[in-house]
């Protein structure tokens, strides 16, 4: 099992490269499903929330507007350059309620009980010991306050990301995953498990299938350097990449546009009052 700096630096690193494609407008999911997360918290003006892995502000944004100029957020991620791409989009909106920091979300500098609601969307599975940071984000709500945690359910992308690992294993087999960090809480009940082994027993769950549509192999290479897989390519040499572009494209000339799946499953817990 990889360290928990280990897995930080995997995070940050690949994080910060794949900002140059992130808000690519073929990955919309990233604000759709943050806007979901947020539509189900019911958010009220003057609220303080705290949103960990927020990315370039997929969730933190919309919850910014909610609480309006009388309530704040703040959104923390391991990657400066999705942060650079979250104050912008906040500038642009002219939201003067909400600040963006580096920050770790095993080791938050916070308070106990300093946010009414903490958020994290598709982030929790990134470190190693995920209970660890439920009771992290747990510690800092407040009595009557929420706890959102998002995670992709199963079949992440598929049938486009199973092409996609079939030809990363044809060129370099000690880069391939078998499986996905998400893959052990991609469903409600590994996620309600989660919860209770991070001191959260009470727990609203659900599941929801979903897809997104991948216009051409161009969409899905944007989705492919705007998220994790940017990882594993940026391993590659040039023949490799080329290699796998070729399968990809391949495979999208018979079968674009192409849905893939977009399963996500939703925990909010309350904290007794």
């Amino acid at each position: 099992m990889p360290t928990p700096q280990d897995a930080k630096d995997k995070a940050s690193g690949t994080y910060n490269a794949a900002a140059d494609r992130y808000d690519d407008p073929a990955n919309s999911f990233w604000g759709r499903f943050g806007r979901d997360t947020v539509k189900q918290l019911h958010l009220q003006p003057g609220q303080h929330v705290l949103d960990v892995c927020c990315g370039s502000g997929a969730s933190a944004l919309p919850a910014a507007e909610i609480v309006g100029p009388e309530g704040s957020v703040i959104g923390v991620d391991l990657a400066a350059d999705l942060l650079k791409l979250a104050k912008v989009k906040a500038e642009n909106r002219g939201l003067r309620n909400i600040d963006f920091q580096i920050g770790d979300m095993l080791d938050l500098k916070f308070p106990d009980s300093s946010f009414e609601v903490v958020v994290c969307v598709f982030g929790i599975f990134f470190v190693p010991d995920m209970p660890a940071a439920v009771r992290e984000l747990w510690r800092l709500v407040r009595p009557g306050g929420k706890l959102a945690i998002t995670t992709w359910g199963p079949r992440f992308f598929e049938p486009a990301s199973g092409v996609f690992w079939n030809s990363i294993r044809d060129v370099r087999p000690d880069l391939y995953k078998s499986f996905n960090p998400w893959d052990r809480i991609c469903d409600p009940v590994a996620l309600r498990a989660l919860f209770n082994e991070g001191g959260v027993e009470i727990v609203n769950v659900h599941a929801e299938s979903g897809t997104h549509e991948l216009a051409s192999v161009e969409s899905w290479w944007a989705a492919v350097l705007g998220s994790g897989y940017r990882g594993t390519m940026d391993q590659l040499d040039a023949a490799a990449r080329d290699y796998v572009w070729k399968v990809n494209e391949k495979y999208f000339a018979n079968s674009s546009p192409l849905a893939v799946e977009a399963n996500v499953v939703y925990g909010v817990a309350e904290k007794s009052a």
